[in-house]
């Protein structure tokens, strides 16, 4: 089967080169667009682009308010920050995510609390994230808390994994009943939609990132997605070092972030969100193409939730057993083609081993099973 996946690769890119695990595609006006930064001296965080790609976005996801950030870390750091979540705050969030997720929380003095996937979504599961809740936490008249100890409990954060929404109608249920906030790491989600509605657009906040493997890409950037105007000029303030507006003089109002995007990484982003429709479009096709080659076989095919339509990020199949998951990355990577295991659990790592979490069996089973395919928009022939 081994060999068989990788000519089916190999057919879908029509190349005996190395292929890459997701390559960014520039096919517009990348190059006008950065040379005319540099010819404007603007490719700073003050520029034309920077508040054009916010519009594209804003356009895009149908978010109340999207502000640019450096990068997506920066964008989640942001989320949390408008959140309200301080220093000693628990925040309910999946084991099953990139490191970026936790490191956000880590840095502002926060901790995460993992609870279970689903196996439909690959997402934080509903179901075990209301069982931890009856099982573990209490309210009161100031929100949520651990009864082990009374610690807070501010926020919930799923992440659409691989671009594949979240159950978000349950999610925002249980967080009302709770006291809770929801902020979407919707990182690797942009073209993710959730029963018509954009990923990121949901909860009070979201956060995208604009990394050179993401559908879209900056070089590094990040979004900070805001339900309402209101929150996003507020963030737009706090980004960009809480300065207040005057023709020459200095003055901070309050402590600030100093994560605003530059221009030039804005006007990489406005070129290829002109692309954005097109890169959708050829992901959905790839997915397909992989969808019908595993159909019938004992490998199952990570396919879209049902009344969900995902972007397709990174394509992953479920192998029968660890065993032969290490087989296909063993004979895939020496072949040139570039597989990946899912990333090491967050409660595995050195610095989230001693969260709290309930059972996380899902993710423990997927850990060992999942493997990620090529999924580059594939260049035209």
């Amino acid at each position: 089967m081994n060999a068989k996946i990788i000519h089916f690769v190999r057919q879908l890119y029509q190349t005996n080169a190395a292929i890459p695990l997701h390559a960014p595609r520039f096919i517009g006006n990348e190059q006008r667009y950065l040379a005319d930064t540099i010819a404007s001296t603007f490719v700073s965080s003050v520029g034309k682009y920077v508040d054009q790609f916010e519009q594209q976005i804003e356009h895009f996801t149908g978010c109340g308010k999207a502000v640019a950030t450096v990068n997506g870390t920066a964008a989640l750091h942001s989320a949390l920050y408008m959140a309200g979540v301080q220093a000693g705050d628990l925040v309910i969030t999946q084991p099953l995510t990139f490191v970026a997720t936790c490191n956000a929380l880590y840095h502002m003095g926060a901790e995460p609390v993992f609870v279970d996937v689903s196996a439909t979504t690959l997402s934080l599961c509903p179901q075990a994230l209301l069982n931890f809740l009856q099982q573990q936490a209490a309210t009161d008249a100031q929100g949520c808390y651990l009864k082990s100890n009374g610690q807070r409990i501010k926020a919930v954060m799923p992440m659409h994994t691989f671009g594949h929404p979240a159950a978000l109608d349950e999610l925002l249920q249980i967080c009302q009943q709770w006291q809770l906030i929801l902020v979407e790491d919707a990182a690797e989600s942009l073209g993710s939609f959730y029963k018509g509605q954009h990923t990121g657009t949901l909860g009070h906040f979201g956060a995208l990132s604009f990394n050179g493997n993401k559908i879209i890409t900056t070089g590094g950037g990040g979004m900070l997605l805001c339900a309402s105007a209101t929150d996003g000029s507020r963030a737009k303030h706090l980004t960009t070092t809480a300065k207040v507006a005057h023709r020459w003089q200095f003055y901070h109002d309050e402590p600030g972030f100093n994560y605003r995007l530059p221009n030039l990484n804005a006007a990489l982003g406005c070129a290829q969100m002109e692309s954005l429709e097109y890169f959708l479009q050829q992901k959905r096709e790839l997915a397909m193409h992989y969808k019908a080659f595993f159909a019938g076989s004992d490998y199952q095919f990570i396919d879209e939730p049902a009344q969900c339509s995902s972007n397709f990020w990174l394509n992953a199949v479920l192998c029968p057993d660890q065993q032969r998951r290490d087989d296909l990355l063993q004979h895939s990577n020496d072949a040139g083609v570039m597989t990946r295991p899912v990333w090491q659990l967050m409660h595995q790592l050195p610095a989230f081993k001693h969260a709290v979490r309930g059972p996380l069996q899902c993710a423990e089973e997927l850990a060992l099973r999942l493997i990620n395919l090529p999924s580059s928009v594939p260049e035209a022939q």
